[in-house]
């Protein structure tokens, strides 16, 4: 980029060569074309007769899935501004755990619907001012409009679970499913101060092909996805003191290189044998301080196998860290780093450790734990795809109970509240100034592309919908909605299709930060790729030749 190459002055250069620029109106069409391109690929994933996406990634594996942030994650998007909306599904995943599909969709619509404002000579600041002020008014609305329930009742949960399910493809066997969910977030949840707090990472979640998703199962412990070390070993233990190691029970080897002089038989065997007293103390030291079971992050030596195998020690190498730190939690251990500092003190309990067949593999299952509040969902399923699609569901349901426990008020589904709010956002309009008013209009419009999107994947026809829809909200009806099983309007509320209102604030929170920051880019400079730059100097270089010819 050079600047003023005046009559006999020297142009300076500001940027590198190769890097593109492209500013104003250019780039923020540019911007929010993208973005209507991601919310477009989303949308038709929407609701319960949404579409799913078979995504392939660059090694063959493929993934089939409904769920917006799984998308967003697999899709390997090359955009800056792609990016950006796949950073807002994941923090509504991170945050909410729902909602993903929806917080893309409607940040693609307000960017869709401010487009049609840039047109007509509105400033991206008074857009993003009127979509700040229409936000802060949907979430007043959201507040006023929600149903507070009470946060344990297990009848309400069982309907939200049911409803996050309702989209995924494990929807047939929602009921199940969503039993199992609430009962695991009740058994971790705890009131602390009079306030409601879930820690779902006491919630571990082990997969396994085989049998039905019906078989999916609550263990009360821990299950992990390995098996006993040794041939020799018990498969049972009961009363289980558990040593947690996070050290390998090898000899370790020297970090300088060391050089030995064996001449006999005897030295070698006396080196042998040295090694082998250091394995055997190792182990007795772990059975002198009570442990009968071993559960190692790291490896466990063929001798130390063997000596562990003698002493009625049920050993398991190489277990996953985040894996360790939850049977610390669920057993009341100590994760131990040096072996010749282990202690009583340092065991966990449990009633029972068991190596149990499951599918065509073996697994470890720790029951009985001194936490009562450590539990592990076993998801079963005819194939792994299933089993895979199974667990992003159930996932996605501890986290909508979890969401109703924290905040305990719902709303209806089906693009209900999304017309109500859109409805007091538009009598909200009429009261602000200029061309504000112009911005928060446009909010409401963005709004109904939720309710519009899932007339339309139930194959309904999405004006006349939205039409019917207004007609009905007028007439103080909140909670009708679209129901896409049926292909017609209804009250939501009555068939049980309900949502936390925490799901819905933050994708609106989010999608209008996202909305606004992308906005406010009115000049995208991009440097010159690493790989390109040697290609461009040769072309250059062709170009000043042929010039100078």
């Amino acid at each position: 980029m050079a600047v003023g190459p005046g009559q006999g002055e020297i142009p300076v250069i500001i940027l590198k060569e190769g890097t593109q620029r492209t500013r104003g109106r250019e780039a923020q069409l540019n911007n929010i074309m993208v973005a209507k391109v991601i919310a477009e690929a989303m949308r038709s994933s929407l609701g319960p007769r949404g579409m799913d996406k078979m995504l392939v990634d660059s090694f063959g594996d493929v993934t089939i899935t409904s769920d917006g942030a799984t998308i967003l994650k697999e899709m390997d998007v090359e955009h800056p501004v792609a990016k950006m909306l796949v950073e807002i599904a994941k923090a509504q995943d991170a945050e909410v755990g729902d909602g993903t599909t929806s917080v893309v969709v409607l940040a693609g619509e307000l960017l869709a619907k401010a487009e049609e404002l840039i047109e007509k000579e509105v400033h991206p600041a008074i857009i993003i001012e009127g979509y700040k002020k229409a936000a802060m008014k949907a979430l007043e609305v959201y507040d006023q409009i929600a149903v507070q329930v009470p946060p344990t009742d297990k009848e309400t949960l069982k309907k939200i679970a049911k409803t996050s399910m309702a989209a995924k493809i494990v929807s047939e066997d929602a009921d199940y499913l969503a039993e199992i969910a609430v009962d695991a977030v009740l058994t971790v949840a705890e009131q602390v101060n009079g306030k409601w707090t879930v820690d779902l990472d006491n919630v571990k979640i082990e997969k396994k092909e085989g049998q039905s998703i019906r078989d999916t199962q609550i263990i009360d412990g821990v299950v992990l996805d390995k098996e006993v070390v040794h041939p020799g070993m018990p498969r049972l233990v009961h009363d289980a003191r558990i040593a947690l190691l996070d050290c390998s029970l090898e000899v370790e080897k020297t970090e300088f290189d060391a050089k030995l002089h064996i001449e006999t038989p005897e030295q070698m065997k006396a080196f042998m044998e040295q090694e082998e007293q250091m394995l055997k103390e190792m182990v007795d030291k772990l059975a002198d301080a009570g442990a009968n079971v071993v559960l190692c992050q790291k490896g466990i030596d063929d001798v130390a196998q063997h000596f562990l195998a003698r002493r009625g020690i049920l050993a398991v190498r190489r277990i996953k860290k985040s894996d360790i730190e939850k049977i610390a939690r669920a057993t009341g251990a100590r994760i131990i780093t040096r072996i010749e500092e282990i202690s009583e003190k340092d065991l966990g309990k449990a009633k029972l450790v068991e190596e149990r067949r499951v599918g065509e593999d073996r697994m470890i299952f720790i029951e009985g734990c001194e936490n009562p509040k450590s539990i592990t969902i076993l998801v079963r399923g005819g194939t792994k795809r299933l089993v895979d699609e199974a667990e992003r569901s159930i996932k996605d349901a501890l986290n909508v109970i979890k969401d109703v426990i924290l905040e305990s008020k719902i709303v209806a589904g089906g693009g209900a509240p999304e017309i109500e709010v859109s409805l007091a956002i538009r009598d909200y309009a009429k009261t602000l100034p200029g061309k504000e008013q112009l911005a928060v209009e446009k909010f409401a419009d963005a709004l109904e592309v939720i309710p519009a999107q899932l007339a339309e994947n139930a194959g309904l026809d999405p004006i006349e919908a939205i039409v019917s829809l207004r007609a009905k909200h007028k007439e103080k009806q909140k909670w009708v909605g679209i129901n896409v099983l049926e292909g017609k309007i209804d009250d939501m509320y009555k068939l049980n299709v309900i949502e936390p209102v925490l799901v819905k604030k933050q994708s609106i929170k989010s999608a209008v930060e996202a909305a606004a920051m992308i906005l406010k880019i009115d000049d995208i400079i991009a440097a010159s790729r690493l790989e390109e730059k040697g290609k461009e100097g040769e072309k250059g270089s062709e170009e000043e030749s042929s010039l100078e010819e």
